[in-house]
Order: structure tokens, then sequence, then C-alpha cells
């Protein structure tokens, strides 16, 4: 029997998820520093169940936009990666993901990596489902839809130049 689905408009704030880890050893280099990949695989984690928290679907990455990695991400650092959809599309959903680490012992938190992922919300025969439209009902919720959208933006005219150069 096929699952329900309503395309009802859907809050940011329902799509907002968090997680930590601490890095331990087997994510990291020879360096003591987080593994790129392993950081890579938590932030696709963290947009997945964004993307499904918003769409009541199952989902796939349908891609990665680049990542930036802004400073290291040492062992035993608290690693937060936070998710959000910021736009969506008929079938589609982009997800802003930032990712910080703290060190508690010393009181110090950096940003440490971000990205933008689209994901592609399934049906029960796992064919392109449709999502719900995106509301942001509070200032809060506008103010990050509309940073993500600039960001992104800003980053692909960036990309844009540098291939064009």
């Amino acid at each position: 029997m096929p699952e329900s689905h309503s395309t009802d408009a859907r809050t940011l704030q329902e799509s907002y998820t968090e997680m930590s880890e601490i890095l331990m050893p087997n994510d990291t280099n020879n360096l003591g520093r987080a593994l790129g990949g392993s950081i890579l695989h938590w932030m696709d984690i963290c947009g997945a169940i964004a993307a499904r928290r918003f769409s009541h679907r199952q989902v796939v990455t349908a891609s990665m936009d680049h990542v930036d990695f802004l400073a290291p991400i040492e062992l035993g650092d608290v690693v937060t990666v936070e998710g959000y959809v910021y736009d969506t599309g008929k079938t589609s959903m982009d997800v802003k993901i930032d990712v910080r680490a703290e060190r508690p012992s010393k009181d110090e938190h950096n940003e440490t990596a971000s990205s933008f992922f689209t994901f592609i919300a399934l049906d029960a025969n796992e064919s392109p489902d449709p999502v719900p439209e995106l509301r942001c009902p509070t200032t809060a919720q506008e103010r990050l839809r509309d940073a993500a959208l600039t960001e992104r933006r800003e980053r692909r005219r960036a990309l844009a130049s540098t291939v064009e150069q």
C-alpha cells in the first residue's frame, strides 16, 4: 500500500538537525586531526536527517557543493554538525551544513567546515517524490534561509569566476 504523502508547507525549524561527536583516533590522520572523509560522512548524515525530517520521506544525496575546510579539528575535540533545509524544488531539498569544533578544556570554539547538499525525496518505489514547500514563519528562520541563499549564490559566482580565468 502506498504511503500517504502531503505536500503541505513545512518550516525550516522542522528540518533543523544538530549532532555531536568526539573526534576519536579512528577518524584522525597521522597528525591527530580529523580525516576529511569522516567530516564529509557526518555532514552527509546530518543533511539526510534534516531532509528526512522535512520531507517525511526516504532521501538520497543528489549533490554536494565544494566543501570549505576552514580550520583543523584536533583529536578529542567535540565536533558539532548543524543542518537545515533552506530551499526546495519539486522533489529536491537544499540543505546548509556547518561544522564547528569545540575544545572544552580551553573554552575554544571554531567554525571548521561548511557546504551545501541537495537531497531528493523518494516514494515507496524509490522514485522522486514531491516535497513540501518551505515556510519561514519567524524572522530568525527567514535570516537563516536568506543567509544560506546568499552564501550559496556568492560561492557559485566565485567558483564560476575561477573557472572562467
